[in-house]
């Protein structure tokens, strides 16, 4: 975990265990072992602090265009890494997944997507691309699902009443400008900002597709990201019925506004793609994971973009970079973290 993260209601931050060293070790190994036993984690790991992040993007005061953030026992958190290291020795998750799975990345899915919309464009075949959106993905999810989705993936016992257990009595306060909330009970969703979310999310989305998903990249899902592509506009919208049916008997849902359609080499003008009778819009780029994919396959958009947040960048930091009282290697580490990074995101 790294340092400089927002406390808790424990008001605890996680440099006080690295600190400690081998006693934080000693302690925390004989503490987990205790919870692992009993099953039953403190009482004053229940508690939480939900901040309210704005997306950038849209109204101000929309409450929509918040995203939640809990700030949550950093001592839990060390705990949920050690179940979230047992529970991937257990469940298996489909190739179609690339979110918060080990030897992939982001750029991986970027890179499939590109590939498959550049071989359909030279091949002068159609391509069809559905980018779903998923309304408050992490806050939908039910517990009883999350249970359902445990089981079903083959969790021992144990560790499923473990996870049951730290989603159990938990209370939350929101914390904004004017103040703080009274506390309520929480009764939906997964917690974010949790250490364990991210795979239980992935997990879930794993095996209420499991009858839905095509083979990558067709199918590609970076946690709730999710693309279905296909060879002509009726396939993709009899698998966007598949998976709008697979996901809502759930308890999900899928955005009817900011799910979009997009149209590689189309043959016939104006084609429209609908679910459930509503129009899905139609766009000729999309910005997929932060990067833009165009449906005549080139890349200008994307590399302009690039440009431009590379030069952004460098009028941020010129002062500091042009400045000879400061050492080149301290220039060359601010350029690796900063600049290089923005120019090159999504690129290989």
């Amino acid at each position: 975990m790294k340092n400089g993260k927002a406390v808790g209601p424990d008001d605890m931050p996680v440099e006080v265990w690295r600190c400690l060293e081998e006693k934080a070790v000693d302690f925390l190994t004989r503490l987990f072992n205790r919870i692992l036993e009993s099953e039953r984690m403190p009482d004053e790991w229940r508690s939480s602090v939900l901040v309210p992040i704005f997306k950038n993007k849209g109204d101000v005061q929309s409450c929509s265009n918040y995203r939640g953030i809990k700030l949550m026992s950093h001592t839990m958190k060390v705990w949920e890494r050690v179940v979230e290291a047992r529970l991937r020795r257990e469940v298996q998750i489909s190739e179609q997944q690339f979110g918060f799975m080990p030897r992939k990345s982001i750029t991986d899915a970027i890179f499939a997507l590109r590939v498959l919309v550049e071989k359909n464009r030279e091949g002068q075949k159609e391509l069809h691309c559905v980018f779903v959106d998923l309304e408050k993905a992490d806050d939908r999810v039910p517990k009883q699902e999350l249970w359902y989705c445990m089981r079903k993936s083959g969790v021992a016992e144990k560790y499923d009443r473990v996870v049951q257990d730290m989603y159990e009595d938990s209370e939350t306060v929101v914390r904004c400008a004017v103040g703080v909330t009274n506390g309520f009970k929480v009764k939906v969703g997964l917690h974010q900002g949790s250490a364990l979310s991210p795979f239980l999310f992935a997990m879930v989305m794993d095996r209420l597709t499991d009858e839905v998903r095509q083979e990558a990249p067709w199918t590609m899902m970076f946690a709730d990201d999710i693309v279905i592509c296909g060879e002509s506009r009726e396939q993709v919208e009899e698998n966007l019925e598949r998976w709008r049916f697979a996901l809502e008997r759930r308890g999900m849902k899928i955005s009817r506004d900011k799910t979009e359609y997009m149209c590689v080499n189309e043959r016939e003008a104006g084609g429209k793609l609908k679910m459930q009778g509503v129009e899905v819009v139609k766009m000729d780029d999309f910005k997929y994971l932060g990067s833009t994919i165009q449906s005549n396959g080139q890349c200008k958009k994307e590399v302009r973009k690039r440009v431009q947040a590379g030069w952004s960048g460098w009028r941020r930091m010129s002062g500091m970079m042009c400045d000879r009282r400061i050492a080149a290697r301290v220039k060359g580490k601010v350029y690796k973290t900063a600049l290089r990074p923005a120019m090159m995101f999504g690129l290989e």
